[in-house]
């Protein structure tokens, strides 16, 4: 999956809370997002409009709540962890232990996101 197939992915599946989504879907998304706030903020910098940046993160909150929850079924935990995401120093260690183990192979969330190994 390259960073175009995640993006269209994720914003396809925008308010799909069920499922799951592997690495790459998840890590390809943190990266468009982060590079889209980056020229959101320069622009909105360069025009003088802040609340510009504050549209743009209200405008994906919810797909990325969605990926990260998805990403979450994945590893086979429940939908309330990407509640600690939102919590400063808390999200740096949860991303780095759990969003980083590959996938599984099937759970009680499915499948998973590459299906069955042939």
């Amino acid at each position: 999956m390259d960073i175009m197939q995640s993006v269209k992915t994720v914003l396809n599946n925008y308010a799909q809370f069920d499922g799951r989504s592997g690495r790459a879907e998840f890590w390809w998304w943190a990266l468009a997002y982060f590079i889209g706030a980056v020229v959101v903020s320069f622009i909105a910098g360069a025009i003088g409009i802040g609340l510009l940046s504050t549209v743009y993160w209200l405008a994906l909150i919810v797909p990325s709540v969605a990926v990260g929850i998805r990403r979450f079924h994945d590893i086979g935990k429940e939908a309330w962890w990407v509640i600690l995401l939102f919590i400063p120093l808390v999200n740096l260690i949860i991303a780095l232990i759990f969003l980083t183990k590959p996938s599984d192979g099937p759970n009680q969330y499915g499948e998973g996101p590459q299906g069955p190994a042939a």
